[in-house]
């Protein structure tokens, strides 16, 4: 990536969708206005700029990334060259790492049904939400 490509400054929304984040920028925009990332450890708008050298938390699901903005891109660009636009702090991919291992050790330990509930059971699922749902409303 040569300087002419670099940008001084950069609106968050378009920096988590171009460096892959989030999927769309309507996505990006929703979780920064959501309180899902963090700029330097506070809330912010999405339309707020960023330079390199800020510090980002993201949040996504259960995930959480801490990331420091090394670049910013002038447009999307593939996803092998992400690692381009950040570097992840140690201490959030050990984090992260041992969530994911976590959840594949509880994912390998589920046992499905044998079967689906029939009608009478059914009904007793739909009965016993029904109750939880009143309780929880009254």
């Amino acid at each position: 990536m040569t300087d002419m490509e670099q940008l001084d400054q950069m609106r968050l929304d378009k920096w988590l969708w171009a460096a892959r984040f989030f999927k769309t920028r309507p996505l990006a925009s929703n979780a920064v206005s959501c309180g899902k990332v963090r700029l330097n450890g506070q809330r912010c708008k999405p339309s707020r700029m960023i330079q390199s050298g800020n510090l980002l938390t993201i949040q996504k699901g259960d995930l959480f990334w801490e990331v420091i903005v090394q670049s910013l891109p002038k447009q999307r660009r593939p996803a092998r060259e992400t690692h381009l636009y950040y570097s992840e702090t140690e201490e959030s991919q050990v984090r992260r790492q041992a969530l994911v291992a976590q959840k594949q050790v509880e994912k390998s330990t589920y046992i499905p049904s044998e079967h689906k509930p029939d009608k009478r059971n059914r009904r007793m699922i739909h009965a016993f939400q029904r109750a939880a749902y009143h309780h929880d409303t009254t």
